[in-house]
């Protein structure tokens, strides 16, 4: 007699035969090494094979379609949304969702936060202003100049349209300001480094937002350096907020500055635990029916506990120390805890793993002098290479438009 089990405590609420029906009829598992999974008896999930980023790019949308749907039809009908992933860890691919589905479960993901879910239950209406690279705003992507009408899409405005927050002209950013304080925001939702960018301009020339209560912080990691300089600025709550294009939204941060799961969008799997505690996330989607994702290896280290989730970055930006151990770049990230007078940085790990510190100052022209040292004998201690620091006017984003804290050139 068959039966399904769950495989750890992050599933043992979910009933697996209810989330494996979502196999059904859609061609990827019916491939050889998934349909014998898939006939295992007392199947848990840990089981079942890895869908690889590969994999998925090669197969979206179509490989993951239920044979009874048409994605010609469900497109002209309005029924789906069709998407690009940003292509921060490779090769951008389309995803699709439900027309209703991304706003849906962003919703369940923010109700995760009491502070929000209050705040949003008391005025369902509250408008956000959005700040992150105009090639992926998490919704809709911008190719072309549009006008500050053209840029609200409901209750929500997208106030920037550079790629590169850095070298945006100061009229540009008090146009910004103009239409963020026109918009009258109760929330900003910011890509960190963008967010960042716009504190600092608010903070020399003294701006607020009186209407603002909080700002969501997601697209990419969001350093202790970017909080920080938003927290002092605004004077509201940072919240981190993780998720993907083609998962939806999968953890929020708590006021304890651990991370909550949003168990009705998606079950999640810790793999390959390092000897520090952190691993690799699978991702199982439980609620978009065009694209069911099982035990999906969406490319982040993370870790967990009875406390709830951390996440530590993208496993293509870990670092190597001299013994062939990964660091995070959580592990990186905190180093800068006391970094007064840095806005952002970039750390890149050559070859032969010694490695090249970009600083970028908050105040044009700081060279950053005293800090500089404290920070790299910090590196050179946690990595065991040699560490050659500088400042630096400007550090450019990957193709993605998104940036890398860390970046890696050596292959374990």
């Amino acid at each position: 007699m068959s039966c399904v089990t769950p495989s750890n405590r992050e599933t043992k609420q979910h009933d697996l035969t209810s989330v494996l029906k979502q196999t059904a009829g859609v061609p990827f598992y019916q491939r050889a090494d998934w349909a014998q999974a898939l006939t295992l008896p007392c199947l848990q999930l840990d089981q079942l094979p890895h869908l690889t980023k590969e994999e998925f790019r090669l197969n979206s949308p179509a490989g993951f379609l239920p044979n009874h749907f048409d994605l010609t039809t469900l497109v002209q009908s309005g029924a789906v949304e069709e998407e690009n992933t940003s292509g921060t860890s490779g090769t951008s691919v389309r995803v699709i969702f439900g027309a209703t589905w991304w706003a849906e479960q962003e919703a369940r993901a923010l109700r995760q936060n009491h502070f929000i879910k209050k705040i949003l239950e008391n005025n369902p209406l509250a408008r956000r202003a959005v700040f992150t690279t105009p090639g992926c705003s998490g919704v809709s992507c911008y190719a072309r100049w549009l006008n500050y009408e053209q840029r609200i899409m409901g209750q929500t405005l997208f106030v920037n349209q550079s790629r590169i927050p850095f070298t945006i002209p100061e009229e540009k950013y008090a146009q910004m300001v103009e239409e963020t304080l026109r918009w009258d925001p109760t929330f900003l939702d910011v890509d960190p480094v963008h967010g960042m960018a716009f504190a600092l301009y608010c903070e020399r020339h003294q701006v607020q937002f009186p209407s603002l209560r909080f700002i969501l912080s997601s697209y990419e990691y969001t350093s202790v350096l970017h909080r920080r300089i938003m927290s002092r600025v605004f004077g509201v709550p940072v919240i981190n907020l993780y998720g993907s294009s083609e998962t939806g939204h999968l953890l929020i941060e708590k006021e304890d500055g651990f991370m909550t799961p949003s168990i009705e969008t998606a079950l999640l799997e810790i793999d390959s635990r390092q000897p520090s505690g952190f691993g690799q996330l699978l991702v199982t989607t439980l609620t978009n029916p065009y694209l069911p994702l099982i035990r999906y290896e969406i490319g982040d280290f993370v870790e967990s506990d009875h406390r709830g989730h951390l996440v530590h970055g993208r496993i293509r930006d870990a670092l190597l120390n001299h013994e062939g151990s990964w660091v995070t770049t959580r592990q990186i990230d905190k180093l800068f805890h006391d970094g007064e007078g840095i806005a952002h940085y970039q750390l890149r790990q050559n070859t032969d793993g010694s490695c090249e510190l970009l600083l970028l100052p908050e105040k044009s022209g700081d060279t950053l002098t005293q800090i500089i040292p404290v920070i790299t004998q910090r590196l050179k201690k946690t990595l065991g290479y040699s560490v050659e620091c500088q400042s630096v006017p400007l550090i450019i984003p990957e193709d993605s438009g998104k940036f890398r804290l860390t970046a890696r050139f050596a292959q374990k």
